[in-house]
């Protein structure tokens, strides 16, 4: 891969790289949906899922619902219900995370980060990786959960996401990446609403 692809969810733009922010469950009262909205619950703050934007088109890479780390295409208009046969549970768009955004790279760098970030998204579906139910271990590359393969594949550029936020105060879960931690140190774009700032 050596081009820097775009896109659009909901009118919310992408660029290799970009990190796509959803809510577990679907606005349609599905059976899916709801029992994906219900494990959502279990996760603190509204973002419950991220996916990595690669391109060419809607192409992203997810650690998710199948319990592996797969590609999949997204839609302009996301649409959860329907892509439920293809990914394996059900999400609300929320909007777009920005890695890079107001980071003081060059744009030849920001290409490089961009590229090397959906190069290892991309090897880590092809080799088949399952999904890492130890949320604790955000330090192996043997499995991955959602935000702990975007959190991997931009600490290989120097890019730490890794807030340190502890789940309910509880000492020894700073080494969680939360979804939410992660929309929260970003610059972001929410689906009807302008950039918001890091």
């Amino acid at each position: 891969m050596d081009t820097i692809h775009t896109f659009s969810i909901n009118g919310v733009r992408l660029a290799t790289g970009d990190l796509i922010c959803t809510t577990d469950g679907g606005p349609r009262p599905l059976l899916p949906g709801l029992l994906w909205r219900l494990v959502g619950l279990l996760i603190p703050g509204e973002v419950d899922h991220i996916a990595i934007y690669v391109g060419p088109e809607g192409r992203c890479v997810e650690a998710g619902g199948r319990f592996r780390i797969r590609k999949f295409s997204a839609p302009e208009t996301w649409d959860g219900g329907r892509m439920y046969k293809e990914r394996g549970f059900v999400d609300s768009f929320i909007g777009a995370a920005y890695p890079l955004a107001g980071r003081s790279v060059t744009k030849a760098r920001d290409k490089e980060i961009r590229l090397s970030v959906a190069d290892y998204c991309v090897r880590q579906a092809e080799a088949g990786k399952y999904y890492n139910f130890n949320f604790f271990d955000s330090k192996t590359e043997k499995r991955f959960y959602c935000s702990q393969l975007a959190y991997k594949s931009y600490l290989k550029n120097g890019i730490d996401l890794n807030t340190g936020r502890r789940f309910l105060g509880i000492p020894g879960t700073e080494s969680i990446i939360f979804p939410q931690e992660i929309w929260d140190a970003c610059a972001n774009e929410r689906a009807g609403d302008v950039l918001a700032g890091c």
